[in-house]
């Protein structure tokens, strides 16, 4: 699984007009599971952005955790995160998980973050979502499940 993370001032997400979630300070994260995630990626990749330190501390280091913080997430399904642009024009995203693995693993991860105590928003899965966002810093990473480092 991949999660593109943005630490944000606020983000929102709307769906047919309609928004769906919102939050203040914390993280957005664009969420793509593949072929062959499974439970423990979501849990695995759940923990890893709520604890990385990413805020800044008193001395303006990036040194405490959305858990820190008291921060919020925003999470949105982003199955394009797994395409493969390296033959011709076209993204291939034959890597995407299929629908029904991709939705079960989103839930997971969100339900995750929630029991970690994280205030959690989220996109609809599927849908078409317009996402708005202030990035703060920008701060931007990319943050794999173990499944997604080379052996």
């Amino acid at each position: 699984m991949l999660a593109l993370i943005q630490r944000v001032k606020w983000a929102r997400v709307e769906v047919e007009g309609e928004v769906v979630g919102e939050i203040s300070s914390g993280l957005l994260v664009l969420l793509g599971a593949r072929e062959g995630d499974d439970s423990a990626q979501s849990e695995y990749l759940a923990n890893k952005v709520a604890n990385l330190r990413i805020f800044n501390d008193a001395q303006g280091k990036m040194n405490l955790s959305l858990l820190d913080v008291g921060g919020s997430v925003l999470v949105i399904s982003q199955f394009t995160l797994h395409a493969d642009e390296r033959k011709g024009r076209r993204p291939s995203f034959i890597a995407s998980a299929q629908p029904a693995v991709a939705e079960q693993l989103y839930l997971e991860f969100v339900a995750h973050l929630q029991a970690l105590g994280v205030n959690t928003q989220s996109g609809v899965f599927g849908a078409m979502m317009e996402v708005s966002l202030c990035n703060d810093g920008p701060v931007t990473i990319m943050v794999k499940s173990k499944n997604e480092y080379p052996s």
